[in-house]
């Protein structure tokens, strides 16, 4: 049975959604209004871990509720198949550039967090990648957090450097965001940010976002242009492209509290 919450209609981050119970199941759809949009169509926000409405900008509310209605079922289905998330906790497995690392707490370890290289003990071959972590298990996961945030601005902050240096053109500077919709941004003024979770994917990856945010300094918009000269900073920027495509929405999965 499918029924609404009060009108339908909820108030999500600013933005209007539809609020709606599947089979003891609540689902929230935010609605986006394109005045490019022709028709209606539904999608799930593998970062967000949400679903998302798109639809024509005359389109009523009532006609969202109902298309919303009749594909409840989908929505919950694909939302239920969504990987599960992985906190920052010990024994989890975390890409660092992208390798993959245990987290192994040492509680009585001094120090904060820093990587250790497993080795078989017949063989003397690396047998892995430990990401370890000092102090106590409720720290874990905010020393965890602060170390990749730390690898993060250094990897990025070289690589800006390297390609403005390439450029001729300075940033204003480089900051860390967590944002879900992009990696990267580029102001008007000048200014740079990317996601931290950069530094959980391979290093070429990062390389060429940077490259990309930089180009945008020359170029504030996705010409022929801007793209030609992203490309000639950075040579691996289609696969940097594929790789995020594939693989990218998964770093959101790290690291998430309950």
């Amino acid at each position: 049975m499918l029924r609404l919450r009060r009108d339908g209609l909820a108030k999500a981050a600013g933005s209007t959604a539809l609020t709606l119970t599947h089979a003891g199941e609540t689902l929230t759809v935010s609605l986006r209004r394109l005045r490019s949009a022709r028709r209606f169509t539904l999608r799930v926000r593998f970062a967000a871990r949400d679903a998302v409405l798109t639809m024509p900008a005359r389109a009523s509310l009532r006609e969202a509720r109902e298309f919303t209605e009749r594909h409840a079922a989908w929505i919950a289905a694909r939302l239920n198949r969504l990987p599960d998330t992985i906190p920052f906790r010990d024994g989890a497995v975390v890409p660092l550039r992208g390798v993959d690392h245990s987290i192994a707490h040492r509680p009585s370890a001094r120090g904060t967090v820093w990587t250790e290289t497993r080795f078989a003990l017949d063989t003397a071959l690396c047998d892995g990648f430990d990401l370890c972590v000092a102090g106590r298990e409720e720290h874990v996961h905010r020393r965890i957090v602060d170390f990749l945030k730390r690898e993060a601005r250094h990897d990025l902050e070289a690589a800006v450097e390297r390609h403005t240096r390439a450029l001729g053109l300075p940033a204003r500077s480089v900051g860390l965001r967590d944002t879900v919709s992009r990696w990267g941004s580029c102001s008007a003024s000048g200014s740079l940010n990317f996601s931290w979770r950069l530094i959980m994917a391979p290093a070429f990856v990062l390389d060429y976002l940077a490259a990309h945010e930089v180009a945008h300094l020359e170029y504030l918009d996705h010409s022929d242009r801007f793209w030609a000269l992203t490309r000639r900073l950075c040579a691996e920027t289609d696969r940097a492209e594929g790789w995020l495509s594939t693989h990218g929405a998964h770093l959101h999965k790290f690291g998430v509290t309950e």
